[in-house]
């Protein structure tokens, strides 16, 4: 079994969506402001999960990782920053940085919320691949918006990160069920607290979440420029389904 801490939770979303921020900059295609967005966004983030840490269940490790996070990432938009007249200077292995420091505090936290040799792989891959899962899907939305102030740029950009959390969608549903995973709530085992509607609720997020990433992709086969649109108002959706998908299964056998 392992606990839900808020910590490792912000930890992961800010971890998942700087390495994402990687994956679409990489080819300097995407205007400098949007790494500028996303650097801050999740830097915040990281930031709120060292002084969420702190103030309740303190892991030193993934509290330091979450300020080493926040900082590297406010290094990164500064040299983006000075370097903005020529984007080409930006080293882009410098946004990779921040998610390598903070996977070290996702595993001491997981480390951490494991109760008992059993669940110690399991903690690590659910908190890992959760990591992952919630900075894809944040950052395809986030992407879907920026569309708005770059109308030209290539379709492929968006498309990369939705079938990112296609791919990503199974090792996450696989790690919540392996034991003691959701089957456990489903069979009465594990206690929801709510009769078992919570895992019937969390099955409903996990399909509707890849359910929307089908559609999103078959928006984006239209040519016509609303089709952008369409899709990161479907990305709003699978966010929320996405959250729903990782962290009510894991609140749920947290106990």
């Amino acid at each position: 079994m392992i606990r839900l801490d808020v910590a490792t939770v912000l930890l992961q979303w800010a971890a998942g969506g700087l390495l994402f921020l990687w994956v679409t900059t990489r080819r300097r295609e995407i205007g400098v402001g949007y790494g500028w967005l996303l650097r801050s966004i999740f830097g915040v983030i990281a930031v709120g999960a060292a002084v969420v840490g702190f103030r309740t269940r303190t892991v030193p490790v993934r509290e330091v990782a979450s300020i080493l996070t926040a900082a590297a990432a406010a290094a990164a938009l500064v040299v983006s920053i000075v370097r903005r007249s020529d984007a080409t200077k930006f080293p882009t292995m410098l946004d990779l940085i921040a998610p390598l420091i903070a996977a070290v505090g996702l595993v001491a936290g997981a480390l951490d919320a494991a109760e008992g040799g059993s669940s110690v792989t399991v903690s690590v891959l659910r908190t890992l691949i959760g990591a992952a899962f919630l900075g894809a899907v944040t950052d395809a939305m986030l992407l879907g918006h920026w569309y708005l102030v770059q109308p030209g740029l290539p379709r492929r950009h968006l498309n990369e990160l939705v079938r990112a959390v296609g791919f990503v969608w199974p090792a996450e549903v696989v790690a919540l069920m392996l034991p003691t995973g959701m089957f456990s709530v489903w069979s009465g085992a594990v206690d929801d607290g709510w009769h078992g509607q919570l895992g019937w609720f969390w099955a409903a997020s996990a399909v509707a979440t890849i359910v929307l990433v089908f559609v999103t992709r078959a928006a984006l086969r239209e040519r016509y420029y609303s089709a952008v649109m369409a899709a990161t108002g479907l990305l709003y959706l699978a966010i929320l389904t996405g959250f729903g998908t990782d962290l009510v299964a894991r609140a749920v056998l947290a106990g």
